[in-house]
């Protein structure tokens, strides 16, 4: 085996019997050589890592207002409005932007439909269409980033 008075070999535990290693020094003898518990001087990790302070809120419910353009239109955003506006800040927010968008969308698209007979209309709902499509996405990710968004060219109806 090993002399006395000399380590173990490094993958062998020390002998029955041996005295402890001192306090703060790991034991000889155990995991791979080269490889043990980190240096001293390693601290805590630096600050930065999760949400930032006051901002523990969950932006999904805020993204999903956004979205829902795609499926529920008004419906959406006005059942994630009745329900985080007294809860969530930030999703009031996107909730109430995202109403006031869709119902501007709706009122847009009312307005075009007739003008569809006199051919002005056919580029006015698919630029209605498109422009609620690309400003929904950016709408979702300023709120998957936690910042506020407003709609251009639209109607204040909720606050």
């Amino acid at each position: 085996m090993t002399e006395p008075g000399q380590p173990p070999p490094w993958n062998q535990p020390p002998p029955y019997g041996s005295p402890p290693p001192p306090y703060g020094v790991p034991p000889q003898g155990y995991g791979v050589e080269g490889y043990g518990t980190p240096p001293q001087g390693y601290g805590p990790p630096p600050q930065g890592y999760g949400p930032p302070p006051g901002q523990n809120e969950d932006p999904v419910w805020a993204i999903l207002a956004h979205l829902s353009i795609f499926v529920f239109a008004l419906l959406g955003p006005l059942i994630i409005y009745l329900i985080y506006r007294d809860s969530s800040p930030l999703t009031r927010h996107h909730a109430a932007e995202a109403l006031n968008f869709h119902i501007t969308l709706t009122i847009a698209t009312i307005v075009s439909i007739p003008l569809v007979f006199l051919f002005i209309g056919i580029p006015l709902v698919f630029a209605i269409i498109i422009g609620g499509i690309v400003f929904g996405i950016i709408a979702a990710v300023a709120a998957s980033r936690r910042e506020p968004y407003r709609y251009p060219l639209t109607i204040r109806f909720v606050s």
